[in-house]
């Protein structure tokens, strides 16, 4: 249950010009509250606090999460193909919004690393972010994604089109290959859920 610390006047009018219908509080102690996609926002001095499903786009709305986002992505195969598992870490001017991993059956390494990318652009997309520039260890998917390589595997083709399409949520995106050592902490979610089993 996020609690976002806040001038709940200023988070209130964010909300009504994101076109949220905010209401009066049920209580003495609530300032006010909003529904929205599922979620609901319960205004108290000095704070806010999001309950209910898919409270991520009400908790980025709040938070102005709709400025830049900074996206880290692994995925982990143990066996080539094997064991398969995913790492994703979201950040924005505010520190990281979320972060996490989970097994996702038996793959390639390579489908793995789409896998993670593939992931986290569905997670982001839930904040409305203008700009998301994002990072992957994965030279491959980094090269296939932005045309500079080709991409002959059919499995590997069609996550490649799944990700263009979620890119498109974004106006502006980019994609980086960084050293293994810069994607430390998606990396480390990928392998805590392969050690999960």
């Amino acid at each position: 249950m996020p609690v976002i610390e806040c001038d709940v006047a200023q988070a209130r009018e964010r909300l009504e010009s994101e076109g949220v219908e905010v209401t009066s509080g049920n209580t003495d102690h609530e300032r006010w509250r909003a529904i929205h996609e599922g979620a609901t926002a319960v205004a108290y001095d000095g704070k806010v606090v999001i309950q209910g499903n898919n409270a991520a786009r009400l908790e980025a709305l709040l938070q102005d999460g709709s400025g830049r986002g900074h996206l880290y992505v692994d995925g982990a195969s143990r066996g080539n193909p094997g064991p398969a598992g995913i790492g994703w870490v979201l950040l924005s001017g505010d520190g990281i919004l979320t972060e996490g991993g989970k097994r996702v059956g038996t793959m390639t390494n390579n489908q793995a690393e789409y896998e993670a990318l593939i992931h986290g652009l569905e997670i982001a997309s839930e904040y409305g972010f203008e700009e998301l520039n994002i990072r992957s260890d994965s030279e491959l998917v980094v090269k296939q994604v932005t045309g500079a390589w080709n991409t002959n595997d059919p499995d590997l083709r069609e996550s490649r089109v799944r990700v263009h399409e979620l890119l498109r949520e974004f106006p502006d995106w980019s994609l980086t290959h960084v050293p293994r050592e810069l994607n430390e902490r998606a990396d480390k979610r990928a392998n805590e859920a392969l050690d999960r089993g």
